[in-house]
Protein backbone atom coordinates (compact mmCIF):
# COMPACT_ATOMS: atom_id res chain seq x y z
CA UNK A 1 0.00 0.00 0.00
CA UNK A 2 1.71 3.61 -0.83
CA UNK A 3 -0.27 6.49 1.18
CA UNK A 4 0.37 10.00 -0.33
CA UNK A 5 0.48 12.75 2.02
CA UNK A 6 -0.93 15.82 0.10
CA UNK A 7 -0.65 19.55 2.13
CA UNK A 8 -2.84 21.72 0.15
CA UNK A 9 -3.36 25.58 1.40
CA UNK A 10 -6.25 27.44 0.16
CA UNK A 11 -5.48 31.45 -0.46
CA UNK A 12 -7.57 33.92 -1.92
CA UNK A 13 -6.07 37.64 -3.32
CA UNK A 14 -8.83 40.34 -2.04
CA UNK A 15 -10.08 42.49 -4.43
CA UNK A 16 -7.90 45.61 -3.61
CA UNK A 17 -5.36 44.21 -2.57
CA UNK A 18 -1.49 45.44 -2.78
CA UNK A 19 0.38 43.08 -5.30
CA UNK A 20 4.21 43.56 -6.82
CA UNK A 21 2.71 42.50 -10.05
CA UNK A 22 -0.78 41.32 -11.28
CA UNK A 23 -1.05 38.01 -12.76
CA UNK A 24 -1.32 38.09 -16.74
CA UNK A 25 -2.40 34.27 -17.54
CA UNK A 26 -2.59 31.37 -15.33
CA UNK A 27 0.56 29.29 -14.35
CA UNK A 28 0.74 25.92 -12.46
CA UNK A 29 4.07 24.61 -10.78
CA UNK A 30 4.57 21.03 -10.02
CA UNK A 31 7.02 20.08 -7.80
CA UNK A 32 9.76 22.57 -8.41
CA UNK A 33 10.50 20.47 -11.66
CA UNK A 34 8.00 21.91 -14.12
CA UNK A 35 5.98 24.94 -15.09
CA UNK A 36 2.74 24.78 -17.01
CA UNK A 37 1.35 28.49 -18.72
CA UNK A 38 -1.62 28.90 -20.23
CA UNK A 39 -2.24 31.77 -22.28
CA UNK A 40 -5.40 32.77 -24.73
CA UNK A 41 -4.69 30.56 -27.12
CA UNK A 42 -1.74 27.47 -26.03
CA UNK A 43 -0.12 25.55 -23.06
CA UNK A 44 3.51 26.40 -22.66
CA UNK A 45 5.58 24.29 -20.34
CA UNK A 46 8.83 24.77 -19.01
CA UNK A 47 11.81 23.27 -16.95
CA UNK A 48 14.60 25.14 -16.88
CA UNK A 49 16.20 26.62 -13.88
CA UNK A 50 15.28 30.24 -14.94
CA UNK A 51 11.69 30.01 -16.02
CA UNK A 52 11.13 27.94 -12.37
CA UNK A 53 12.88 30.67 -10.83
CA UNK A 54 10.72 33.29 -12.44
CA UNK A 55 7.79 31.90 -11.68
CA UNK A 56 8.71 30.61 -8.18
CA UNK A 57 8.91 35.03 -8.06
CA UNK A 58 5.87 35.82 -9.43
CA UNK A 59 3.53 32.61 -7.24
CA UNK A 60 5.55 34.21 -4.03
CA UNK A 61 4.35 37.99 -5.08
CA UNK A 62 0.78 36.27 -5.37
CA UNK A 63 1.38 34.34 -2.06
CA UNK A 64 2.54 37.39 -0.44
CA UNK A 65 -0.89 39.11 -1.25
CA UNK A 66 -3.10 36.61 -0.43
CA UNK A 67 -4.89 35.96 2.83
CA UNK A 68 -5.69 32.17 4.27
CA UNK A 69 -7.68 30.72 7.46
CA UNK A 70 -10.34 33.03 8.68
CA UNK A 71 -9.62 35.53 6.92
CA UNK A 72 -9.85 33.61 3.90
CA UNK A 73 -13.44 32.22 4.98
CA UNK A 74 -14.81 35.44 5.69
CA UNK A 75 -14.24 36.65 1.76
CA UNK A 76 -15.88 33.45 1.18
CA UNK A 77 -18.31 33.70 3.28
CA UNK A 78 -19.38 37.48 2.42
CA UNK A 79 -19.09 36.71 -1.35
CA UNK A 80 -21.58 33.80 -0.43
CA UNK A 81 -23.62 36.01 0.99
CA UNK A 82 -24.35 38.16 -1.88
CA UNK A 83 -24.48 35.63 -4.39
CA UNK A 84 -27.43 34.81 -2.87
CA UNK A 85 -29.03 38.10 -2.33
CA UNK A 86 -28.86 38.74 -6.20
Amino acid sequence: MVVLAVAVEFGIVPLGAPMRLTPKHGFWIFDESRVVVETINTELSFDTADDLALYQRRWDGLNESAVYGARAHRIIARARHLIAQS
